[in-house]
């Protein structure tokens, strides 16, 4: 699904009088989310999921085939814990 699917959805569910209403929504849910994960706060909506951040160890490899190795260093990626209701409704139950 695009994003301009997605907004046509959203105005169908949430019943907005256009789809430049329901992109505003959209857009600022996904701006809220991403400013509280970039100042790591959980964002935790109940039936639905969690979305929190996780620390990342640098971690040290080695390229298949060759003597090279690598680092990658630490860093802060985005977690999603999907919720018990969103769960239960995509595996049909």
């Amino acid at each position: 699904m695009t994003k301009a699917e997605f907004v046509e959805l959203v105005q169908k569910n949430g019943e907005f009088e256009s789809k430049a209403a329901a992109e505003r929504a959209v857009k600022a849910f996904i701006a809220a989310v991403t400013e509280a994960l970039v100042n790591k706060e959980t964002v935790s909506l109940v039936g639905f999921g969690t979305f929190s951040t996780v620390d990342v160890p640098e971690k040290s490899g080695k390229v298949p085939g060759t003597d090279k190795t690598y680092t990658k260093a630490a860093h802060t990626a985005p977690k999603f814990k999907i919720g018990k209701t969103l769960k239960d409704a995509v595996a049909g139950n």
